[in-house]
């Protein structure tokens, strides 16, 4: 029941500072904005202290270690397969013109009869 009570206050916590942000429409803008980012941090700072809010930090930081482990391609493995993509949809570009003037050509002209002027 307390995880229940300590989320809800990190929920309104939010809402009051998303509310902060309306009701101060004729403070400066960093005004506004501090009070939308003070409501952020002290949702985040309830919501930790739930077991599901442990939980999703925790799986956060999992998240992080994990990402970090990645092999990311390096610039020229990059700029190679940029360049595969684009020569690709170069080629399918030309090949669906020539299908769409071909497709045209067949009904309008064989078909149909009828002659562009």
């Amino acid at each position: 029941m307390a995880d229940k009570f300590k989320f809800a206050l990190a929920v309104l916590l939010l809402v009051a500072g998303v509310a902060g942000f309306y009701l101060l429409a004729e403070q400066p803008m960093i005004l506004r904005v501090l009070a939308v980012l003070a409501g952020v941090g002290l949702a985040t700072a309830a919501a930790w202290q739930t077991e599901p809010g442990r939980l999703f930090f925790g799986f956060a930081k999992e998240a992080t270690t994990e990402a970090k482990k990645v092999v990311w391609p390096s610039r020229k493995e990059t700029m190679q397969t940029t360049g595969l993509v684009f020569a690709f949809v170069v080629v399918m570009a030309l090949f669906l013109w020539l299908t769409d003037k071909s497709l045209e050509w067949v009904l309008y002209d064989l078909v149909l009869g009828w002659r562009k002027t």
